[in-house]
């Protein structure tokens, strides 16, 4: 099993390391399910900036990308103009990739679209898996996949709806970010699995990647 243990004594997923923003971002943040419309717009949005990085970098960018693009507003986001990209272009704040910014406004008017005419943007993704988080127990990070047929199957449905940079691996990250699938070790303290098996009736449960 593949885990770090920190200061503190908890063992967490070794992608976390010992960087504070990182570690509070595992420990807070990653794998928590998020329901709320606008929160998943701004993380699918902020996933695709990611494509090709670090998500550590888009991480201590994400102030200046909140500042840049109106809090991530669709409703503002969707009404960019050339010049705006041009600005957004000149902001070292932020990753300035003109295909990523032109993508995040033709994603907005996608998600405009979806809120009046279709389910919603939580609902359409979260129809998907029922409503709940799948729990999946990997023992180790070689067992986590780039992408699965779910997140390809996703990845049709919203590049279908006008979404841009929306690749399978792309929804995958997206997915385990905002919970649908809880990708921590079984190692890690934040895997729901790990309580069950500190607790004094708890038992050990035998690990498998779904």
């Amino acid at each position: 099993m593949t885990k770090i243990r920190h200061a503190d004594g908890l063992p967490r997923c070794p992608w976390a390391g010992h960087d504070e923003l990182y570690v509070a971002y595992h420990d807070h943040e990653w794998g928590v399910a998020v329901y709320d419309d606008l929160a998943l717009f701004e993380k699918f949005v902020l996933d695709g900036f990611q494509a090709g990085l670090s998500w550590i970098i888009i991480l201590r960018k994400r102030d200046n990308f909140r500042r840049a693009f109106d809090g991530f507003e669709p409703a503002k986001i969707a009404r960019y103009t050339p010049k705006k990209v041009e600005q957004l272009l000149q902001d070292e704040g932020i990753v300035r990739n003109r295909l990523k910014i032109e993508a995040s406004i033709l994603s907005a008017r996608a998600w405009l679209d979806v809120m009046e005419k279709g389910p919603g943007f939580s609902k359409l993704l979260w129809n998907f898996v029922d409503g709940r988080p799948k729990i999946n127990r990997r023992r180790s990070v070689r067992q986590v996949p780039a992408e699965t047929v779910l997140s390809r199957t996703i990845s049709k449905e919203l590049a279908g709806r006008g979404f841009k940079f929306c690749g399978p691996t792309i929804v995958y990250a997206f997915m385990q970010a905002v919970g649908m699938v809880n990708d921590h070790l079984v190692g890690c303290y934040r895997h729901p699995d790990f309580a069950a098996r500190s607790s004094p009736s708890g038992s050990d449960l035998d690990a498998r990647s779904e």
